[in-house]
């Protein structure tokens, strides 16, 4: 791949965060976060209250794509096969066939993820960490690129089923979306005094800025990235000082270590730099482990949080220099 494509396929993503914000305002922590799953094949846990734009979000990026997508509904009466598909019977040929389900896409939009009972959000398991699914004794391999974006309510929490770690821990990275500013708040009550309809997102003049031949370049062009031997140990340093804190039961798995690493190579290409820093991995720490730790319920009863642990852990490990 010559330096030219690498360019072309950043200044190609640099352009899709913009394009992006034409129906999305302020978040732009999020919008750089879908850049960085892209990049990883990683996918992303987005969390927030309601009305704060995830599924916009989502869908505007999707509309800046030129990739195949698909939202799920996720609710308490959803079944697996829903998901993944499921063998039919066709009466005019009189045999069985197999139907693929929504999860046969580039991007997928699970909506509301926590609102679906534990065996429906083990089907997207195989997905996540294969991309494949199987079924009936065959092993059907999902697009490329395949990625997930779930979405889910932190406060509320009748009707919901709590993610189990296991399936936390396949997300790379949890990005979190607060209440707007007060500025970015005018400027989207603005917006739809002048006509935005965030159901018509062409309207808004949302187009496709990237697709799957710039994804391809831009990996390729990550995966040369320089790790120091100094960035791995500042890594290695910070997910093993979190097990052994006493407010944490469970603490980053070399999974998560992995993860942190991956994202802090594709931003600090994102930077135009081809190599990485232990500022990058700063400023990774928080979204690419703060859903693989579990805090204990009595430290959790005293206000400890996990992005609170990270903070102390980053404050405490020596950064190399």
């Amino acid at each position: 791949m010559t330096s030219e494509n690498a360019t072309g396929a950043r200044e190609a993503l640099i352009a899709l965060r913009a394009e992006v914000g034409k129906a999305v305002v302020g978040n732009d922590a999020a919008v750089t976060g879908l850049i960085l799953a892209l990049l990883c094949r990683g996918h992303v846990l987005l969390e927030g209250v309601p009305g704060v734009a995830k599924t916009l979000l989502v869908r505007a990026l999707a509309a800046a794509l030129d990739l195949e997508t698909t939202r799920v509904q996720f609710t308490p009466d959803l079944m697996p096969g829903d998901v993944t598909g499921s063998i039919v019977y066709d009466a005019h040929s009189g045999e069985f066939s197999f139907r693929e389900g929504p999860v046969f896409t580039n991007l997928l939009l699970a909506d509301e993820i926590n609102r679906t009972p534990p065996k429906t959000q083990s089907s997207l398991l195989e997905a996540m960490e294969e991309r494949q699914v199987s079924l009936d004794g065959k092993t059907r391999p999902l697009p490329d690129p395949f990625i997930v974006i779930a979405t889910q309510n932190p406060v509320e929490y009748e009707g919901t089923y709590p993610l189990p770690e296991a399936q936390l821990d396949r997300f790379l990275l949890k990005l979190t979306m607060p209440a707007p500013s007060r500025e970015d708040e005018i400027g989207i009550l603005w917006r739809h005094a002048q006509g935005f309809d965030p159901r018509n997102l062409a309207a808004a003049g949302l187009k496709a800025v990237a697709g799957a031949t710039e994804l391809a370049a831009a990996r390729e062009a990550v995966s040369k990235v320089t790790i120091g031997p100094e960035v791995i140990g500042y890594v290695v340093d910070l997910c093993r000082a979190t097990r052994s804190l006493p407010s944490v039961r469970i603490g980053v798995s070399p999974r998560g270590a992995t993860a942190l690493l991956a994202v802090t190579r594709a931003w600090a290409w994102l930077a135009g730099r081809d190599y990485a820093t232990p500022d990058d991995v700063k400023a990774l720490a928080r979204p690419a482990l703060r859903h693989r730790l579990d805090v204990r319920p009595e430290a959790e009863l005293e206000g400890v949080t996990a992005d609170g642990v990270l903070d102390r852990v980053l404050a405490s490990v020596p950064v190399p220099r």
